[in-house]
């Protein structure tokens, strides 16, 4: 959700910045531009995809420093007048933002009630602001630190002085901005995919802090105005991670990518005695809990349903899920030793940082797991394990799903044997997961007949319903998700046994409707609520373990343990709202309004 990229100290700072940005596409936007000083200084912006700001860019726009954003929009319609960065009213100063700031309206009335604005972003306001205090006769960096203690809300700023063309001023609040250093240049970004083919070291900043950033330099200061020494820290990326290769869109890339993740985590989590390498201290804190509360969003809440089950079984402990857009707000009365689990891809989802921050203030220990070393959710938990499953570009997260689910399963693992549960100490793990890759390789080799089923149940339809019980429902409903997102199919997940309750109202002649069953004791439920929906008009497709399938199902499964089902069921439902998208001729990687880091609340 936006994307800030920036170069000091480099001849070639519109192509860095440039590159960086393509970088950030899939993050999510909607205008771009950029600001670039050299010999002479420019700005230049455009709505759309970044090609459009890319065609504008003549060979005269070069400098040594340079600003650049993608713009998602909050405050104000996508327009070129709202696109970033922005200016001061005199034009001299030059800002970037991500985030939002809260009393915008406020600071307007209060300061800037006489100033002529151009557009209708928050992010006018605070340039606006700076300059105002730099009229008053504060320097640049003093006004910008000025302004910053009357912000509220969230924000990562770079900031110019078009009279400076060596300097760039650099602040952050609850969203993510990282300085990388480089050999007599240095850079800043919101993701360090954006610079990786510049350096690979890097510095994270933390809330409050502000940063006075050179070719040569980068002065990180707190609040106080106290210098802050901080090591770099080195993205264990290859640039080359990033690219698609042969993949026409990263989303079939990361499909395909999942069996090796399985394995990578296999290697990451298990030593050489075959033993499972989780912070003993981390298991110790989670033994002394009474209760698990695992907060996250979208994608990552439905990772959250589809391990409760083998959770509780393996460690006996009982686990609720809650939206973290939902939980900040309106938190339930807590167990007496509660302990909080975060899910997030990106580690920077700002629902869940809110409630990570309450439940720090409550003083309750937490584990976040993400993809990302070193991200917000990541240095604030207590606890970190990381997913290892490389970059995830492609907005409809599919790898980072199934390795939720996979890392979840480690840790309980770990857990339950701690605490001597025979569930989990006769449970091979590591075997099992094994099993899940070769059998995701199987399904991954199925495009060819998803495609087609594909086509004949979905190329015209309005909606869709997938339904399923216990976890069969759980992965119904992240089916759903990856199904309305990119190919726009208004898709819902449902427990099959609710249809007769209500949805059951919604089916037509024609309308799809998918049933998963990888449950033994559930799957002969499932059949009977498909008849009841089949004998009403709906077009039927059952997705079974081979185990449990009859003669007309039309997607088989291999048989994986009982408790693992939902890493495999998923595999077809990605490929299928896939290939809906390609069919109705949408970008797969990019749907309409959606950010791939959703970085304000």
């Amino acid at each position: 959700m936006c994307g800030i990229v920036g170069v000091v100290g480099k001849n070639d700072a519109t192509k860095i910045i440039l590159n960086g940005l393509k970088r950030l596409e899939y993050r999510g936007y909607d205008s771009a531009g950029i600001y670039v000083a050299g010999s002479s200084n420019h700005l230049v912006k455009s709505i759309g995809p970044i090609k459009n700001l890319e065609e504008k860019l003549t060979p005269s726009i070069n400098g040594t420093m340079g600003i650049g954003h993608t713009r998602w929009a909050t405050h104000g319609k996508p327009t070129e007048s709202n696109a970033h960065p922005h200016t001061s009213e005199n034009g001299e100063l030059i800002l970037v933002h991500n985030g939002v700031i809260e009393n915008y309206d406020a600071l307007r009335q209060s300061y800037l009630s006489e100033d002529i604005f151009y557009g209708q972003t928050d992010t006018e306001i605070a340039v606006h602001l700076v300059a105002l205090f730099k009229k008053q006769g504060l320097q640049t960096k003093a006004a910008f630190k000025k302004a910053l203690s009357l912000i509220e809300g969230s924000y990562a700023f770079a900031l110019v002085d078009t009279n400076d063309s060596e300097t760039i001023y650099v602040a952050k609040n609850k969203s993510p901005l990282l300085i990388g250093l480089g050999e007599n240049f240095n850079v800043l970004c919101s993701d360090a995919l954006a610079m990786l083919d510049q350096t690979s070291h890097f510095v994270e900043l933390m809330d409050g802090e502000m940063v006075t950033l050179t070719a040569t330099d980068a002065i990180i200061e707190n609040p106080a105005g106290e210098v802050i020494k901080r090591d770099y820290y080195v993205a264990e990326l290859d640039a080359s991670d990033i690219e698609k290769g042969t993949y026409p869109y990263y989303m079939l890339k990361e499909i395909d990518e999942q069996p090796v993740v399985m394995r990578k985590i296999v290697q990451k989590y298990q030593t050489i005695d075959g033993e499972i390498a989780i912070d003993q201290d981390l298991l110790t804190t989670l033994k002394s809990s009474d209760r698990v509360y695992i907060v996250a969003c979208g994608t990552s809440s439905h990772a959250g349903w589809a391990s409760k089950k083998f959770f509780e079984t393996l460690t006996h402990l009982p686990v609720e899920i809650h939206l973290s857009s939902e939980f900040g707000y309106n938190m339930p009365l807590l167990s007496k030793k509660p302990f909080f689990i975060y899910l997030s891809q990106s580690g920077e989802t700002a629902d869940s940082r809110q409630v990570l921050v309450k439940t720090n203030e409550l003083g309750h220990p937490s584990l976040t797991i993400t993809n990302v070393a070193g991200s917000t959710l990541s240095r604030e938990a207590t606890y970190t394990l990381l997913l290892h499953a490389g970059p995830e570009i492609a907005v409809a997260s599919t790898k980072a799903y199934t390795a939720q689910i996979a890392v979840m399963a480690v840790l309980a693992k770990a857990l339950g044997t701690e605490k001597g549960i025979a569930n989990a100490v006769e449970f091979d793990l590591f075997h099992e997961l094994g099993l899940i890759a070769t059998a995701m390789e199987t399904m991954i080799n199925e495009k060819e007949h998803l495609e087609e089923l594909t086509a004949n149940y979905l190329s015209a339809t309005r909606n869709a319903f997938y339904i399923g019980r216990g976890n069969d429902y759980y992965v119904s409903m992240e089916a759903a998700l990856k199904l309305k997102e990119i190919s726009y199919i208004q898709a819902e997940g449902f427990a099959a046994g609710e249809l007769k309750h209500g949805t059951i109202a919604l089916i037509e002649e024609g309308t799809p409707v998918i049933g998963i069953i990888t449950d033994a004791v559930t799957g002969q439920h499932t059949r009977g609520n498909l008849q009841e929906v089949k004998s009403r008009g709906a077009n039927t497709l059952v997705i079974s373990s081979e185990g449990l399938a009859k003669p007309d199902d039309q997607i088989l499964l291999p048989t994986v343990h009982p408790l693992l089902t939902s890493l495999l069921a998923v595999v077809p439902t990605q490929l299928i709202a896939y290939f809906a998208t390609l069919q109705r001729g949408y970008d797969v990687d990019k749907p309409r309004n959606l950010a791939k880091s959703v970085t304000v609340e």
